[in-house]
C-alpha cells in the first residue's frame, strides 16, 4: 500500500519497535488508521525522579530535565524518536502522537534541589523533547518548573522550537535579572515552506524570529541552533540564516550534522520518499558522505565534526558566518552563586 502523507505529522507510518516481538502493520482500513493515527494521546506517568545526569562532557550542561517523553512537533530527523520504544510505542507516528506526560516534575525537581550536599549546575530544559510542544500551553509543566528556579535562584537553560516561551516572559525576565537563564531557539531553516514539512508542528519562521527579537529586546540571552544542517535540504542556507538570526538579535549560535540513527532512518526516508521524491537518493548519499559512508554516527563529537568534502564546506561556511555576522558576540555564563536552598524550608512554613 503506497505511503500517504497526514497533514501535521513528520512519521509516515507506525514503524516496528525492536524491543517487541510483534510488528505494526498499516490496517487495511486506511481511512481509519488516520484518523486514529492523526490524534494525541495524553498518558500521564509518574517517575520518582526527573534529573537526568548528563554523562561524557560532549554537551555543554551536567543535567537535563524532560517533562514530557515523546514530542508533538513532529520532526522526521528528531534523534529523540529511538527513546520512545524504551516505554513500549514506535518511534514513528507513536512518538508525535502518544505523548508522555511528567505532571509531579516539579515536586521531583525541588527534591532533588533539597538534596543534602547538592553542588549547583545549569539545568538543561529539556535535553531530549521539547518542553514547549504545544501541550505545554495548557498543562504549564515548564512554567511551574521556571518558577521553581526563580524561588530557589538555580540556573536554567532552555532549549525550544515554539514561540510559545514568550508566554512565561514575565519569569524570564525576573531569571534574566540575576543572570539564571538564557535561552536557545531551534531554527534550522528560514524557508517557510520547508519548515511546514521539516517540522510541522513548530512556530512558523516570521514568529520564530519574533520571539528571538522579542527575548532579546528584554535582554534575555539568546543563542541559536541551526541544527541539524541536512544536505540538500537546508545546507544552502547557512549564510541566510545567520544574518537573519543577528539582526533579530542573537548572541550567539551553534549547530549539528544530521545523523540518521537507528529508527530516525526509516522515518526520515519514509519522510523524504513523500515531499522530497525527486532528491531523495542526492540528500541520503550526501548524509552517508559525512559519516564514512555510513547515514549514522552515535557518537556526538564525530557525528557533528563529520568527514570528508562536504562536511568541510559546511564548517568553513559557518566560520565565515562567525566572522561576518558574530565577531563581537558572546554568551554569557550563568550564575551559580546565588542558589538558596533555605527557600524550601521558608515554603513549607506556608
Amino acid at each position: 500500500m503506497k505511503k500517504e502523507f497526514i497533514k501535521g505529522q513528520g512519521a509516515v507510518e507506525n514503524i516496528h519497535n525492536r524491543f517487541f516481538k510483534n510488528r505494526y502493520e498499516t490496517s487495511i482500513y486506511q481511512d481509519d488508521y488516520e484518523e486514529e493515527l492523526a490524534k494525541t494521546q495524553i498518558l500521564e506517568v509518574f517517575p520518582k525522579t526527573i534529573v537526568n545526569k548528563v554523562k561524557g562532557n560532549s554537551l555543554p550542561f551536567l543535567y537535563s530535565v524532560n517533562p514530557y517523553q515523546g514530542c508533538e512537533h513532529g520532526c522526521a530527523y528528531c534523534y529523540a524518536r529511538p527513546t520512545h520504544q524504551y516505554w513500549g510505542f514506535s518511534a514513528g507516528v507513536d512518538f508525535e502522537r502518544v505523548i508522555l506526560v511528567k505532571k509531579n516534575a516539579p515536586e521531583l525537581l525541588e527534591e532533588f534541589f533539597l538534596k543534602r550536599g547538592y553542588k549547583v549546575s545549569t539545568i538543561q530544559l529539556s535535553g531530549n523533547t521539547d518542553c514547549y510542544q504545544p501541550l505545554e500551553r495548557k498543562l504549564e509543566i515548564t512554567r511551574k518548573i521556571l518558577q521553581l528556579c526563580l524561588d530557589y535562584r538555580h540556573p536554567v537553560s532552555i532549549i525550544t522550537k515554539n514561540a510559545l516561551i514568550l508566554r512565561d516572559l514575565d519569569i524570564l525576565k525576573q531569571l534574566a535579572a540575576k543572570n539564571l537563564v538564557n535561552v536557545s531557539l531551534s531554527i534550522p531553516t528560514i524557508n517557510e515552506e520547508l519548515r511546514r514539512v521539516l517540522e510541522p508542528r513548530t512556530s512558523s519562521v516570521k514568529i520564530k524570529l519574533k520571539a528571538l527579537q522579542t527575548l532579546s529586546e528584554n535582554n534575555i540571552p539568546t543563542h541559536v541552533m541551526v541544527a541539524p544542517i541536512i544536505p540538500g535540504l537546508n545546507s544552502m542556507e547557512i549564510l541566510p540564516i545567520l544574518k537573519t538570526i543577528a539582526e533579530n538579535g542573537a548572541n550567539s549560535f551553534g549547530y549539528t550534522l544530521v545523523g540518521l540513527n537507528d529508527e530516525v532512518e526509516p522515518v526520515f526516508k519514509d519522510w523524504l520518499e513523500i515531499h522530497y521524491p525527486d532528491r531523495k537518493e542526492k540528500v541520503l548519499n550526501q548524509i552517508a558522505s559525512l559519516h564514512k559512508g555510513n547515514l549514522a554516527e552515535k557518537n556526538i563529537a564525530k557525528r557533528n565534526a563529520g568527514n570528508g568534502n562536504f562536511a568541510d564546506m559546511i564548517h568553513k561556511t559557518f566560520d565565515i558566518g562567525r566572522k561576518k555576522f558574530f565577531s563581537q558576540s558572546k554568551f554569557p555564563a550563568l550564575s551559580t552563586d546565588l542558589f538558596d536552598g533555605s527557600k524550601g524550608e521558608q515554603l513549607r512554613l506556608f
